[in-house]
């Protein structure tokens, strides 16, 4: 209780509110956050795709399932939010972090360094202060060049995956290989009877974390925080062929079909209204009928091959939760599951790369299924990652926690975002947020505590929510949305048009109301451009 209670005045320091819960009442659970890695608001079986994915619907259907959560629209900054609770420019990953190697940012403002600063805390440092054994598997991205910027240095006690970020699955090379706790592996080796591959080796490793953990006579009464970070779907697009060919063929409907398929499941699943107007096919994206047979057969083979790899972190994810059950740990765990971004539309319409030649394929590092896949990914709503609408910052997102969350079949609508993650996880775990960590001062949490979701209670925020990434930024307040694409900071920053959007009736922003509702663009413009101001957004 003492602790407890030391959190809830923290609150009153703050401005952020977490709900004054009796966190004594139940064990302290074991917390598990899954993120995957470029995977459209419509990849999951559960949020309206074709995919096989019972293993994530099963936690969705036993958990809560929102249908307005935000990510920040780009690998990077994301994470620097998730870990930290911050803004990303908070953190010093205003826009990417530095690419192996390469000194990109270390020229620009704080805000914009690449790499996470000491003014924030991440989640494993701070869990970790809270008695919580902490492990990461997977993609880091939040600091390469120094190793006094990886997981072992920022909370982690143990870690196995790929620090720069993407990375080949079957054939993982420097700089963008796999290390296991700071220490550089070359040749990795296969955890199954299979070939090495990310996805397989980041839950294997995830797993043994956890095993070594309960063997640990000093650690098995403390609970523990386990960072699992997919670096699938994000390309190259590689796969195990026995998954490919399940899905093979699937795909040569086009993708206008499989956007019209998709908008179908998503009305019957209640995820969206049943007024929902699908955004059109972007411009750039040619009619399906209007390709070859050959061009047909090889965008059905990129499809494939990103379903697989669906399909396969699904496979993974019943793993771990078969794990958890098998040693009676479901129970008590907190289980939290998103994406980074949306769809990825990097590679050109139709993709880019080698595909139909296997051994060249799985030699990739960046073959890609294109913007027109990446739409469809997205359904139903446009554009994708790197932009601020909906299909480049709407995510699935999942809590799910048996002994304190009762199974439902509405979904959970009050909008959140990945600020309210570390307020969440602070609140079940009885810790508190630092205003100093090893002499620095901390920023303060702009999130709130999700805990009211759990029983179906809607949130109460006291601020709108707010997103900047690479001149594209949206305000959210409500049921409005203001959202603007922009030019490079670098010639003044000021978005090119502000857009409004009523999204209760209107989430696939198709009616622009700007010119019409002035007062409330003002408005809200003025309320983005101070907290643009606040947290560091690239000065004008």
């Amino acid at each position: 209780m003492k602790l407890w209670n030391a959190l809830v005045c923290l609150s009153g320091l703050l401005w952020w509110h977490v709900p004054v819960v009796e966190a004594a009442q139940a064990e302290r659970p074991n917390i598990i956050l899954i993120m995957v890695d470029d995977m459209g608001f419509s990849d999951l079986g559960c949020y309206g795709s074709e995919i096989e994915t019972p293993n994530i619907d099963a936690l969705a259907a036993g958990g809560v399932r929102f249908s307005q959560f935000y990510n920040s629209g780009r690998c990077c900054p994301t994470r620097a939010t998730l870990m930290t609770g911050l803004h990303p420019h908070q953190t010093g990953i205003g826009w990417m972090t530095n690419p192996p190697n390469q000194t990109r940012g270390y020229s620009k403002p704080p805000a914009y360094q690449g790499y996470l600063n000491r003014q924030c805390v991440t989640l494993g440092e701070v869990l970790g202060t809270a008695g919580y054994a902490t492990y990461m598997a997977g993609k880091w991205h939040l600091g390469f060049n120094d190793q006094d910027r990886w997981p072992l240095q920022r909370g982690f006690e143990k870690y196995f995956g790929c620090v720069s970020g993407a990375t080949r699955y079957f054939h993982p090379v420097a700089p963008r290989g796999m290390t296991f706790g700071n220490q550089d592996i070359e040749n990795p080796e296969s955890t199954t009877d299979r070939p090495f591959y990310t996805t397989d080796a980041f839950t294997d490793y995830a797993i043994r974390f956890l095993k070594e953990h309960q063997e640990n006579a000093k650690q098995k009464t403390d609970p523990y925080f386990l960072y699992l970070a997919y670096t699938a779907p994000h390309w190259p697009l590689q796969a195990h062929e026995e998954e490919i060919k399940k899905y093979r063929g699937k795909y040569r409907i086009g993708w206008d079909e499989l956007r019209q398929r998709r908008l179908t499941k998503q009305k019957q699943l209640g995820l969206i209204s049943a007024e929902t107007k699908l955004s059109p096919r972007d411009a750039e994206v040619p009619a399906w009928e209007t390709l070859k047979p050959e061009k047909q057969d090889e965008m059905d083979l990129k499809m494939a091959i990103y379903a697989a790899m669906i399909d396969r972190i699904d496979q993974n994810i019943g793993k771990l939760v078969d794990w958890l059950k098998a040693h009676d740990q479901l129970e008590n765990t907190l289980i939290l599951f998103l994406a980074d971004n949306g769809g990825c539309a990097e590679g050109g319409v139709l993709g880019r790369g080698e595909f139909r030649d296997v051994e060249k394929r799985n030699l990739e590092h960046s073959n890609s299924y294109g913007k027109a896949w990446a739409n469809a990914s997205n359904t139903p709503f446009r554009l994708y990652k790197h932009f601020a609408h909906e299909g480049g910052t709407s995510t699935p997102f999942l809590m799910h926690w048996p002994a304190q969350i009762q199974p439902r079949a509405e979904w959970y609508t009050s909008p959140a975002q990945l600020i309210d993650v570390m307020p969440t996880l602070l609140d079940v775990a009885g810790a508190d947020y630092p205003e100093t960590f090893a002499g620095n001062k901390i920023h303060t949490l702009d999130g709130i505590s999700l805990r009211p979701a759990l029983t179906g209670k809607p949130l109460e925020r006291g601020r709108p929510i707010f997103i900047e990434h690479e001149s594209n930024a949206f305000v959210r307040s409500g049921d409005w949305k203001l959202v603007g694409r922009g030019v490079s900071p670098f010639k003044g920053y000021q978005p090119q048009k502000w857009e409004l959007y009523d999204v209760k009736a209107d989430r696939t922003e198709l009616n622009d109301l700007a010119e019409r509702r002035r007062a409330v663009v003002d408005d809200l413009k003025s309320q983005w451009e101070a907290w643009a101001k606040r947290v560091g957004v690239y000065p004008k």
